[in-house]
């Protein structure tokens, strides 16, 4: 028998739970939530009640001493999305648990607003950085956003009008599905509503604007940087070997202005990346570069490698765009990386190259030269510039 039931619950309280989830809510020993979920339910003698503590990790790693007593947590909605569903079980045995989801606030959102949910970035901003929306803007992008709490639509209207969305409609969303369901709406550079309810969910509609797309090679100029930055030619070919999945991790070495992490982790946003880099400045600009892109949950490192990639998770690919010629780091690197991992090493001096012919020689794989030149001005006409060629090294562990 499943001991821990977690049940998503509604505006609309006890009433708009199943008759199986009204069942395990009665016969409950223990019931765990917020204190606005144990609001809704009456209380029982016998029955012991905990309210979440702040922070919520050291009741989450105590859950599993419950065991053995019938256990119900109440949460918002449906708990597999953005929930406690969903971290609670990082701690306890699928045969454990059991979730009875109630329609989430994307699904009564979509419903509110005839938008059809495949068709929507649904993004929550609960606990989490106002830059990530930055990753889900484009023209007629349709959003359904969980705010944090009742400044968040203001915000999210001041965000999109200075990322050049302005026009953009949004609708906030009171206490969907309950009887204090309300909703305000205007332009995003016109926003008038200060402050809302706390409980809302955002709906955006955009309008024309300055779309960036997820495909690899960005322009150069939309990156700070003192040079040390692979040009967008070179990116693209680049993240083209990494060859990025879903929810895969990267470790970039030496990682500049931060370009091939971030592109990485544009590419979707379950991806994760570690840039390595030893010059406070570029990390600086890093970091600027990368909440500008909407990935402001890029992880960078100080130090050298290979000492510096000491204790990190293993990664899924490894991209060292800098420090090839440190002892060992080839070595550390592939050692570290996962089977079907990618190793991609880009150099522009003749003794990178040596290092990268020698790799190739262990370990296999594909060496190319990239030449890339652009078109520059030539007094009144235009000639080709060239840029210094990179030698690509990339190779697949089996």
């Amino acid at each position: 028998m499943k001991w821990l039931n977690v049940i998503g619950i509604g505006e609309d309280g006890l009433n708009g739970v199943s008759p199986a989830a009204r069942t395990l809510i009665d016969t409950a020993e223990l019931l765990i939530g917020g204190e606005r979920h144990l609001a809704m339910v009456p209380e029982k003698p016998g029955q012991q009640r905990v309210v979440w503590p702040k922070p919520l990790l050291s009741a989450l790693e105590r859950i599993g001493e419950h065991k053995g007593r019938r256990v119900v947590v109440l949460a918002s909605g449906d708990p597999m999305w953005c929930g406690i569903g969903a971290t609670l079980t990082r701690h306890v045995s699928p045969e454990d648990m059991l979730i009875l989801p109630h329609p989430g606030a994307f699904s009564l959102a979509a419903a509110q607003m005839l938008w059809p949910l495949d068709s929507v970035e649904c993004i929550t901003l609960h606990g989490r950085p106002l830059d990530q929306l930055g990753l889900y803007l484009y023209p007629n992008a349709r959003l359904l956003i969980l705010s944090e709490n009742g400044e968040t639509p203001a915000q999210v209207a001041a965000y999109l009008a200075k990322r050049g969305f302005g026009s953009a409609e949004v609708t906030v969303l009171e206490h969907l599905g309950g009887p204090q369901q309300a909703i305000r709406s205007g332009r995003a550079d016109a926003w008038p509503h200060a402050h809302c309810a706390d409980l809302n969910t955002i709906a955006v509609q955009l309008h024309d604007g300055p779309g960036i797309s997820r495909l690899p090679g960005l322009d150069d100029d939309l990156y700070l940087h003192d040079g040390q930055i692979t040009k967008r030619e070179v990116r693209a070919v680049t993240l083209s070997r990494l060859a990025p999945f879903p929810g895969e991790l990267l470790w970039d070495i030496g990682a500049g202005s931060g370009s091939i992490a971030i592109e990485w982790m544009r590419s979707h946003s379950r991806n994760r990346a570690i840039a390595i880099e030893q010059n406070d400045g570029r990390r600086a600009m890093m970091a600027q570069n990368a909440a500008a892109l909407g990935v402001p949950g890029l992880d960078i490192r100080s130090g050298v490698a290979p000492a510096a990639l000491h204790g990190l998770p293993a990664p899924d690919a490894i991209f060292i765009g800098g420090g090839i010629l440190a002892e060992d780091m080839v070595l550390r690197c592939w050692d570290a990386l996962k089977p079907g991992g990618r190793l991609v090493a880009n150099v522009v001096t003749t003794e990178g190259e040596e290092v990268v012919s020698q790799a190739r020689r262990a370990y296999g794989g594909d060496l190319v030269r990239l030449n890339v030149q652009r078109a520059q001005p030539v007094g009144r006409y235009h000639g080709w510039h060239g840029m210094m060629p990179v030698t690509q090294w990339s190779v697949i562990k089996e």
